[in-house]
């Protein structure tokens, strides 16, 4: 009884053949590599320039760190009287408030628009998709006016609305309530004599509560780095995000170089909250933390 093997045939280590595969394979690291290199130099470059004075900014550059950060930190917090600290507070309101209701916002939204069937709701869809296309430097004027007619301009209040309905965000919390609620858990709310509002909050929001996660995380960041808005908006430097803070620091500076200091040790430290949200919002980021629990 003969028996037919088919052969294949494996590159020897050694060769020429396998030699090639790997130079190849390396080539997308080495990529990834120098991407990360390019991104991460301004990263260290404002760490460094932080720690130097006026005198060792301008007078030498390197990476190496300078003595001058403590000096620089106690500088930053007495001008205007601490008016820097206002301006994180303001980023801290305006993103922890606003990322907060946009998500609250999202989630409704995205929860209906995948659960529910109603005329109209693909063309609703569709519209909040073209919002996500629109940059929002053309929204800026538009929104200026309307909040001038209606007499919020250089308010809280004119930064905050605004950042309330993000397309973006609707869109993500539809996408993940499609895919992470399963019909029938509803239907069995629902046959428990449970309302809409009950299965929505005890039984769906749970379920979506890693997606609403990122839509925050995303709003926060957005709204936090947001600076042509507030620009915009607000005349009054007490209501001042730290965007809008800094930025009037650095055209101050062009008179009064000893400025460009505060400018970037404030540019450190308003990097800090992002950082230190990322790591403790991290752990709610469980993707597919309910698959399998209904059987198909």
């Amino acid at each position: 009884m003969t028996q037919d093997a088919t052969r294949v045939s494996v590159p020897v280590s050694g060769s020429p053949l396998t030699s090639r595969l790997r130079r190849i394979g390396w080539a997308p690291t080495l990529g990834l590599l120098a991407g990360a290199v390019y991104c991460l130099i301004p990263v260290v470059w404002v760490l460094v320039a932080a720690t130097k004075s006026s005198a060792q900014l301008f007078t030498s550059f390197t990476l190496f760190p300078g003595t001058g950060l403590l000096s620089n930190l106690h500088d930053l917090s007495a001008y205007r009287n601490g008016e820097f600290w206002t301006w994180m507070l303001n980023s801290a309101f305006y993103a922890g408030v606003g990322a907060l209701l946009s998500a609250g916002v999202s989630g409704v939204t995205g929860y209906a628009l995948a659960k529910y069937r109603f005329a109209g709701r693909n063309a609703i869809f569709n519209t909040l998709l073209a919002g996500v296309l629109m940059p929002p430097v053309v929204l800026a004027i538009p929104q200026y006016l309307l909040m001038a007619k209606a007499g919020l301009a250089d308010t809280y209040w004119s930064v905050l609305i605004p950042s309330i309905l993000s397309p973006y965000g609707i869109y993500l919390a539809r996408i993940y309530a499609a895919g992470a609620i399963p019909d029938e858990l509803l239907e069995a709310s629902r046959i428990d004599g449970a309302s809409e509002w009950r299965t929505f909050r005890s039984v769906a929001l749970p379920m979506m509560m890693p997606g609403l996660v990122t839509v925050f995380l995303f709003q926060f960041v957005a709204i936090w780095n947001n600076f042509l808005l507030p620009f915009i908006m607000l005349g009054d430097d007490s209501k001042f995000p730290v965007t809008v803070g800094l930025f009037t620091l650095l055209k101050q500076g062009a008179a009064a170089p000893a400025l460009y200091t505060l400018v970037i040790t404030g540019s450190l430290i308003s990097v800090l909250p992002l950082i230190a949200l990322f790591l403790s919002l991290q752990r709610y980021w469980r993707l597919d933390l309910l698959s399998g629990a209904v059987k198909s």
